[in-house]
């Protein structure tokens, strides 16, 4: 299949099957079980032991780290270019760049905003008789840059730049949604993404992130890059943090 940049209307990889036999699928589901499941181990590592042995902050720049290396580690292996892969920052099939990707994600929040706040605090004063007025996080600039560039940039490029175009390389992308082609790939992906997190560390609701987790899938397949879904993950994020804080819940 031809590899050709998005922005010249050309195909790369993702933008359909290379081979859909099953042995192919099966083949690509271990690999990146392997992945996902290996790189996981080893951020949980990581947090355990800079819990457990107290040690400065900065060695948690190792999780993003992995998040990063391990998809173009397993790509050297193969014997791939992960270059062909949605892993550059920020890609985008018209050509532009950090702006239209930020558009695009403000266009999500400005959308979705005030209907998570109704249904949050609703949640919150009816079930827990929790209000708002506790206050905001401290220091919100740095929680917007860590979750960017800490959090949100990291597991896009692992999950929507790899894992989903790995996956539509042995799944069709057969349904249009909105104007978008989407497949089986990028619920599969999804499903990683939702249940990585309780292998860091279990909390019961991690299964909840599989929601804007198609949010996120669907905006790598309309720009065919990770940056726009990078940025409104880090949004998702820095709201739900704020909001708990302002409710009182953390």
């Amino acid at each position: 299949m031809s590899e050709v940049d998005g922005a010249t209307g050309g195909l790369r990889l993702g933008d359909r099957p290379t081979d859909t036999s099953p042995g192919y699928r099966r083949a690509v589901l271990l690999e990146l079980f392997g992945l996902w499941l290996v790189v996981l181990l080893l951020i949980r590592g990581v947090v355990t032991l800079q819990r457990a042995a107290g040690l400065p902050d900065w060695v948690l720049s190792a999780v993003p780290l992995l998040f990063i290396y391990g998809p173009v580690a397993l790509c050297h292996l193969r014997k791939a270019d992960s270059w062909a892969y949605r892993l550059s920052i920020p890609a985008f099939r018209d050509g532009a760049t950090w702006g239209a990707a930020a558009a695009l994600a403000g266009k999500a929040v400005a959308l979705l905003g005030l209907p998570f706040f109704v249904g949050y605090h609703l949640y919150h004063s009816l079930i827990f008789g929790r209000g708002p007025g506790a206050g905001f996080p401290e220091e919100l600039a740095t929680l917007v840059l860590y979750q960017i560039f800490f959090v949100a940039i990291p597991e896009e490029f692992f999950y929507r730049g790899y894992f989903q175009t790995r996956l539509n390389e042995a799944f069709d992308r057969r349904w249009l949604i909105f104007g978008v082609a989407m497949g089986p790939g990028a619920l599969l992906a999804n499903l990683f993404f939702a249940f990585g997190h309780s292998v860091v560390q279990f909390q019961w609701w991690h299964f909840a992130t599989f929601f804007p987790g198609l949010l996120f899938a669907w905006m790598r397949e309309r720009t065919g890059g990770v940056t726009a879904g990078a940025l409104f993950h880090a949004a998702c994020n820095v709201g739900v943090i704020s909001l708990d804080a302002w409710y009182g819940v953390r």
